[in-house]
């Protein structure tokens, strides 16, 4: 998610936080590449969303800005980690450090609107930045966060960037999908790619966060998280827990729907503050979905997070097949994913989500 869209309560933008959790072997790769002999210019670090590879990126960042391992007397440091309260922190946090390059999606100056995808404007950026010479006399940084979110002509202007490595300059790419960017574009960048929490970790997390949660209800925003810190925190932050007994209601009443219910949820989601709480409900609805593919693959009930869930899960997968399912998966998620990308109408995606699982039922 880029900065510039509002994050839930709990979550802190990527730039600003200095904890990074889970991820320490990662670290010490960036480490030792720091301060060995041959040090890779761009990297594209990967992996699942919310599991913090944009806060590793921030934090690579502010270690190279701030010159940390540059001619230590006492050896090396022993990880990335930098005050908050250190300048070249506060700076980054601030916009105001002429060495360090956000890249990531911009507000179209027409519609006042967040844009669905990083465009080649953004990315230009990059080449005069990289073309001029460290205003602090060290490094050039760039994250770019996401670059799956770049079209293809921002793609192509960040390919001419690593074609061409400049001298002191270190390019960051976060990918929670690599293999749907350029291949050339994969080929020069080193990959590095963090797994997602444990249980453990993302549950000790969201209880600092939300300290005021029971212990049943971290429990469950562990279970639907899936080893990502990002998401259980933002659905403790966008009442997660109550969005899935809604989602599930509405599941319940299938192949028919509670039209009132339906359309009242609708009309929430497409309020301008909606947003989250959209993406939010997409993403519980296709770990439903996935959690009821597996089922269907395995004939084992995967965990369940809240009563009723279970038993409504085995009777859709007795209604009908794996394959069908699997494509149901699929069609729920190109729904999603052209929400996010082309700015539509939330309530009405929502409407067409039900209605493919209406059919899906139905046999139609």
């Amino acid at each position: 998610m880029s900065e510039a869209e509002a994050l839930p309560a709990g979550l802190i933008p990527p730039r600003e936080n200095p904890d990074l959790i889970g991820h320490e072997a990662a670290e010490q790769t960036l480490l030792r590449a720091w301060t060995g002999d041959r040090f890779a210019h761009a990297w594209m670090i990967c992996g699942p969303r919310g599991i913090g590879k944009a806060t590793l990126a921030y934090r690579f960042a502010r270690f190279v800005l701030a010159g940390e391992g540059e001619g230590g007397l006492f050896g090396g440091p022993e990880n990335l980690a930098l005050d908050p309260e250190h300048a070249v922190f506060r700076r980054i946090v601030g916009g105001g450090h002429a060495d360090f390059l956000a890249v990531e999606r911009s507000v179209d100056e027409k519609s006042k609107k967040l844009r669905s995808e990083i465009v080649v404007g953004d990315v230009r950026r990059a080449l005069p930045f990289f073309a001029q010479t460290a205003a602090e006399g060290g490094w050039r940084v760039a994250v770019v966060d996401c670059a799956d979110e770049m079209n293809r002509n921002a793609a192509n202007a960040l390919l001419k960037v690593l074609e061409e490595p400049p001298q002191r300059g270190l390019l960051l790419l976060v990918s929670h999908a690599p293999g749907s960017l350029l291949a050339t574009m994969r080929s020069r960048c080193r990959k590095l790619t963090l797994r997602p929490l444990t249980d453990d970790q993302v549950s000790s997390l969201v209880r600092r966060r939300f300290p005021d949660l029971e212990a049943t209800e971290v429990e469950a925003l562990v279970a639907l998280a899936a080893g990502s810190p990002g998401r259980a925190l933002g659905l403790a932050g966008e009442g997660g827990l109550e969005l899935y007994r809604e989602l599930l209601a509405l599941l319940e009443g299938l192949p028919g729907s509670d039209v009132p219910a339906l359309h009242k949820l609708g009309d929430r989601l497409a309020r301008a503050n909606g947003a989250t709480a959209f993406q939010a409900l997409m993403e519980l609805l296709l770990g439903f979905l996935g959690r009821l593919v597996t089922m269907a693959a395995s004939g084992q009930q995967p965990q369940e997070v809240v009563a009723g869930e279970g038993a409504m899960m085995r009777g859709l997968a007795a209604r009908r097949g794996l394959d069908h399912w699997l494509e149901v998966w699929e069609k729920v998620g190109r729904l999603a994913a052209s929400a996010e990308g082309a700015n539509l109408d939330r309530k009405q995606v929502l409407l067409n989500v039900f209605s493919v699982l209406e059919r899906a039922l139905r046999g139609v």
